[in-house]
């Protein structure tokens, strides 16, 4: 699993200027090369439709919708008003010859440069799929016995610092911090939230599961059932600062889970059998996400995602925006072995993820509900994938 929706990368502030650039890999050098860092960027080649033949008719219809729904935004553009015009005037039968006869496939592929020489060190065509879903939770809109874990919105001592402001080249890069006297400090990890008493002002309702809402702040939204019967929609609205890190890697480190294992439902089911461990593990990510709630609108429509514009189950994911564009069209093949899960698929990029970083690194929504759940919590797949666009239109075109 990962964190789910931070619409901006962020980095703590023990981060200086000079250790985000030494952040990315190094190339391990041979005798005749020396050590520099490197950048990962994304490279694109047109290609055929041959991939998409594993489509089904339902797949097209529901990369269709989500498309649809894409256009609301993308349509202002006058590179997509055209083919927007047109997807809204094509039925779901005709949605693959909608998409095969106005757009042509770009393959992805990710490039692993030398920021001191613009040597390539790497260039490869598969990357890593995971998935998310829209959770239920059930929770009291007051503090009882029984529900005690607060879902928080964002403190007003959070401070966060737009770097773009001072240093254009960190554009999409902020800072998250406190005030202590005139100094601005990296803000409280999760160990010291989940202590503070101050923050239970900020509560939007409360639930009786602790790791109910730690994958609630890794999905980044939700539906809370209180016990009158009445939903409230919650979504992502601020996070800490601190980098994520995955709990289940803890697990793995310490023996109690084998690699093979990972996945959200054996996470949950250790804690269920080690309760008074709870704590220590959730605490392994010092990653903290607070909320908002947001409009129910329809129940039958996905969360919004990072354009404000609700998801498709099955046809949407999360990006790096840097590297892709929020709202392009895409196909999607993903692999996988253990547990068995093979699917090509139409999608739009429409979200984002503080884990989901370079040109070919998605998370697939799955939708709402358990199901969705199981479906999302055992997905890690390879994955291929294409740019769909209009004919006419090149990648430089919409970068």
């Amino acid at each position: 699993m990962q964190y789910r929706p931070n619409w901006i990368l962020t980095f703590s502030l023990c981060a200086c200027f000079g250790f985000i650039a030494g952040c990315s890999t190094t190339h391990k050098p041979t005798e005749e090369e020396f050590q520099e860092p490197t950048k990962v960027d994304s490279k694109f080649s047109i290609d055929e439709f041959t991939e998409a033949t594993k489509v089904d008719a339902q797949g097209w219809a529901d990369g269709l919708k989500s498309f649809q729904v894409s256009c609301r935004t993308l349509s202002k553009r006058p590179m997509w008003q055209e083919v927007c015009a047109a997807a809204d005037q094509t039925s779901p039968e005709n949605a693959e010859v909608f998409f095969r006869t106005r757009f042509n496939p770009w393959k992805i592929s990710k490039i692993t440069i030398g920021t001191q020489t613009g040597t390539v060190y790497d260039v490869s065509d598969t990357g890593l799929m995971t998935g998310y879903y829209e959770p239920l939770l059930h929770a009291s809109r007051y503090k009882t016995g029984a529900h005690h874990i607060p879902i928080l919105s964002t403190p007003d001592d959070l401070i966060v610092v737009d770097l773009a402001s001072l240093y254009p080249s960190l554009k999409g890069m902020r800072l998250r911090g406190k005030l202590i006297g005139r100094k601005l400090v990296p803000y409280d990890d999760r160990a010291h939230i989940v202590e503070r008493r101050d923050l239970e002002n900020n509560a939007l309702a409360w639930s009786a599961d602790p790791v109910g809402v730690f994958f609630l702040q890794i999905q980044g939204s939700g539906r809370l059932e209180f016990p009158d019967g009445e939903v409230m929609r919650v979504g992502y609205d601020d996070q800490n600062g601190h980098p994520y890190k995955a709990v289940g890697s803890w697990l793995v480190q310490k023996g109690y889970l084998k690699k093979h294992e990972l996945s959200m439902q054996n996470i949950k089911k250790w804690a269920e059998q080690h309760p008074n461990r709870i704590d220590e593990l959730l605490n392994q990510n010092p990653s903290f996400v607070f909320f908002k709630s947001r409009p129910v609108g329809d129940p039958n429509e996905g969360p919004q995602g990072a354009m404000g514009l609700p998801l498709t189950p099955g046809a949407s994911v999360a990006v790096d925006k840097r590297q892709i564009p929020l709202g392009i069209p895409l196909i999607v093949t993903a692999n996988q072995a253990n547990p068995p899960l093979n699917f090509t698929r139409i999608v739009s990029a429409q979200d984002t993820g503080g884990a989901i970083t370079g040109p070919l690194r998605f998370d697939y929504f799955w939708g709402f509900g358990d199901e969705a759940g199981k479906q999302a919590g055992r997905q890690k797949s390879e994955v291929t994938a294409w740019l769909l666009l209009p004919k006419g239109v090149t990648p430089e075109d919409i970068r």
